[in-house]
């Protein structure tokens, strides 16, 4: 395996940990791995909906971050698999966008 080939490889590990060390000091332990993958989970069924998983697609991808963080909020309210803030679903799914960015999937 190429080096660029394992730098690229998402995991959902390094994922919850990267995002868990993001998170403002008063939140980083305040979440279970599955709340934060079960939103991390809600972010790339945005990206699903939007067509940005096709593979076969080589345009580039534009993310509406604005238009995510609606999507997230609105999904977890109505799954009400716990009690989230707006700050709280912002800031993971703003972890979520840095550990992506460290491995330039959107690039």
């Amino acid at each position: 395996m190429s080096k660029d080939k394992a730098i690229l490889e998402y995991d959902e590990d390094e994922s919850v940990k990267f995002i868990r060390k993001s998170l403002p000091e008063e939140m980083q332990n305040e979440f279970s791995d599955d709340e934060i993958n079960y939103i991390v989970d809600l972010v790339y069924e945005f990206y699903e909906e939007k067509g940005f998983l096709d593979e076969d697609d080589d345009k580039d991808i534009e993310i509406d971050e604005d238009e995510l963080l609606d999507y997230v909020i609105e999904n977890a309210r109505k799954d009400k698999i716990r009690e989230f803030t707006d700050e709280q679903i912002e800031a993971i799914v703003a972890g979520e966008l840095a550990y992506c960015d460290t491995l330039n999937l959107f690039d």
